[in-house]
């Protein structure tokens, strides 16, 4: 490849003013912020995916994906007058340099967790500015999955103390709203219920950041072993002539067992 990247990155951008323009794609030119969001998170989960299945040629592909969706939504502000690709890639310089102060000016930050707690404070200190106002939560986007915002809310309020201590007491935690949620089954009341629920979920986010899982990485994970064990378990009884609603709960809890001992 004897191009550059800038030189590459500049073709990608020219690409799409091209499709946007004049005598362009007729779809491409239709489409708006509104209109292409659900592609952005499609293509973001695409390249989770990739790196799931530790697939280079695939990620490389899909980061391709992901980079264009950048390149759309910049090119649709260009042609409103709002901004364009290049203060895109200003804006994000600056940023990384005025939130590295340890790098990129005199501040000493010896550790990952100094420099999470740098970095939220002079986020916070450019959110004051802004808005007059700021709390050490905002910037968790309310779009996240549950799992992954609970996740981030929770490790903004770690890295100023404000956090168990050890495992063990988180593990007691979950075992008390456990308790609550039996309580709340047995009064059948649905509100109690979910509001209890959600005790729980969040409490075994919190004990997964002290184990050091992902929440949300874990239950992909699970959701997948969960499909290709179900797809095992068709599949046996299709070659056997039978469907799922002809087979009992033992007989497919037997084949549950079996994908699992084979690694599914």
């Amino acid at each position: 490849m004897s191009e550059t990247s800038g030189e590459l990155f500049a073709e990608l951008v020219e690409i799409m003013a091209r499709l946007r323009g004049e005598g362009g794609c007729p779809w491409d030119r239709e489409q708006t912020h509104e209109s292409i969001k659900p592609y952005l998170t499609e293509e973001t989960y695409e390249v989770l995916e990739a790196i799931d299945d530790q697939d280079p040629q695939k990620l490389c592909e899909e980061l391709g994906d992901l980079m264009l969706q950048v390149v759309f939504h910049a090119r649709m502000a260009d042609e409103a007058g709002a901004f364009n690709i290049a203060h895109v890639l200003a804006t994000i310089n600056d940023k990384l340099k005025r939130r590295h102060p340890h790098v990129f000016g005199d501040v000493i930050a010896e550790t990952a967790q100094e420099v999470l707690f740098n970095w939220e404070q002079i986020k916070q200190a450019e959110r004051r500015r802004q808005t007059g106002q700021a709390s050490l939560l905002d910037g968790v986007p309310r779009e996240l999955p549950a799992l992954l915002r609970a996740h981030r809310l929770q490790e903004k309020a770690s890295r100023v103390g404000f956090d168990w201590t050890e495992a063990q007491e988180v593990l007691r935690k979950v075992e008390e709203e456990l308790a609550e949620l039996r309580t709340a089954m047995q009064s059948q009341a649905a509100d109690r219920m979910e509001a209890e629920m959600g005790d729980l979920l969040f409490a075994l986010v919190n004990l997964s950041r002290f184990i050091a899982v992902n929440p949300e990485e874990a239950l992909r994970k699970t959701i997948a072993r969960f499909i290709a064990r179900f797809r095992f378990i068709e599949e046996a009884l299709a070659r056997s002539g039978r469907s799922l609603r002809e087979a009992s709960l033992q007989e497919m809890d037997a084949l549950w067992a079996d994908a699992k001992a084979q690694g599914l």
